[in-house]
């Protein structure tokens, strides 16, 4: 293959039973392209790393640059390293054409000669550099500035794929494909332990809650989690306040009684009602401090000073006064909270998880909840591969979530 334009790049880690090294091989072959093994080091001992040396080559140079992109996720880096490439934004919400794409993992950039670690890891996001200060940070597109400059192309940029644990861990044993016959026992045993962790370590445990956590009756247990401190900040939209408020007022949810599991003549009124009723408070805070709502999760949420994000969506009712209208806004808050998370917790809300999921860092532990299992599934679809799903009625699994955080003996 003498003709063809090649780059030297080479890969450390457990890279064969973390499926580094036959991702990056099949990323190759997929684009049709073709590689050589230089040097491949096997770790003698289970602890030990092991090291390649591949050569890639392409049909021409924009073939080859293609191929190098698409394997930076895996960890690959040029065996001679060159600086990043930049560019300014010559517009307000657009990156350069050439922009790098980031992922949601660990990243690095080299400026000056130096690997500098991009800060809020992210994916579908760019790589707004500061050489002069040395850092580096990711930047959605709609916060893109005239005259900032970010990385282009995939020189200088070196990506720290998840690996494998070495020993065991909280999930290593549901890292399976998505199941409704794992053990549910386990599951929540090992999950419970994860949101003991988070806490201890001081980072956020986020819940993503969709309107089926007070349909199920799971929303008296998820305010216990909240009350115990497991539970930092709830992501939703108008319709998990709306369902839990008219819980708390009337007794049903979506006019349907949560004791009695049967509709109540004019039960399709009760949402409606519960909206006005908050709004003529002027807010749910206003509400629970007006004593108009004395129970519930966003009562408990109010209580206990536990920040909740509601975003809005066109097919609101209302909505309620705390709800963010403007998506964007109510994106960048998310955000904030998304960057400091350790766990998240998606309980039955599919489109509002996918989204979430896009902020997260693959570092924090994810675990998607639903009975239906393609939830899961979209979500690694998206990007979201450190997620893990459990297939079950969210009500029943987040009481013996609760249940077996009672144990602690608070």
């Amino acid at each position: 293959m003498p003709d063809k334009p090649y780059e030297d790049v080479q890969i450390e880690g457990h890279l064969i039973d973390s499926l580094m090294m036959p991702q990056t091989m099949d990323e190759i072959m997929d684009l049709e392209g073709e590689y050589e093994v230089l040097a491949f080091d096997v770790g003698r001992v289970k602890d030990d790393p092991s090291h390649a040396v591949m050569r890639v080559f392409g049909r021409d140079a924009a073939h080859l640059d293609e191929l190098l992109t698409a394997i930076t996720k895996f960890g690959m880096v040029a065996v001679q390293p060159h600086d990043a490439v930049f560019e300014a934004a010559d517009m307000d919400g657009v990156f350069p054409d050439a922009f790098y794409s980031t992922t949601n993992l660990e990243t690095f950039v080299r400026l000056a000669g130096d690997w500098v670690r991009v800060q809020h890891p992210e994916m579908d996001c760019g790589i707004r550099v500061d050489a002069a200060a040395g850092a580096a940070e990711t930047v959605v597109m709609s916060d893109v500035q005239a005259g900032d400059r970010f990385v282009t192309g995939h020189r200088g940029i070196r990506v720290l794929p998840l690996e494998r644990p070495r020993e065991s861990q909280p999930f290593e044993f549901m890292a399976s494909a998505v199941s409704s016959e794992k053990p549910k026992a386990q599951i929540v045993n090992e999950i419970a332990r994860v949101l003991r962790q988070t806490r201890k370590e001081g980072r956020l445990a986020i819940v993503v809650a969709g309107p089926a956590v007070v349909h199920t009756g799971a929303a008296p247990h998820l305010a216990r989690l909240i009350e115990a401190g497991y539970i930092g900040a709830i992501f939703g939209g108008n319709a998990i306040a709306t369902h839990d408020i008219e819980a708390s007022l009337f007794g049903t949810s979506l006019g349907i009684s949560l004791k009695e599991g049967t509709p109540i003549p004019g039960g399709h009124e009760h949402h409606l009602r519960a909206i006005n009723t908050i709004r003529r408070c002027g807010s749910i805070k206003a509400a629970v401090e007006q004593g108009v709502l004395t129970g519930g999760l966003m009562y408990t949420l109010v209580k206990t000073g536990t920040p909740f994000v509601l975003a809005g969506s066109i097919r609101d009712d209302g909505p309620m006064p705390e709800v963010i209208t403007d998506v964007m806004k109510a994106q960048s808050i998310m955000r904030e909270y998304a960057q400091r998370a350790g766990a998240c917790l998606m309980l039955s809300s599919m489109l509002h998880s996918i989204a979430v999921g896009n902020m997260l860092p693959a570092s924090v532990r994810t675990v998607c909840v639903d009975i239906n299992p393609a939830v899961v599934t979209k979500l690694a679809d998206r990007g979201s591969f450190q997620t893990v799903g459990i297939v079950t009625d969210v009500g029943l699994f987040v009481e013996q979530l609760a249940n077996e955080l009672d144990d602690d003996g608070r």
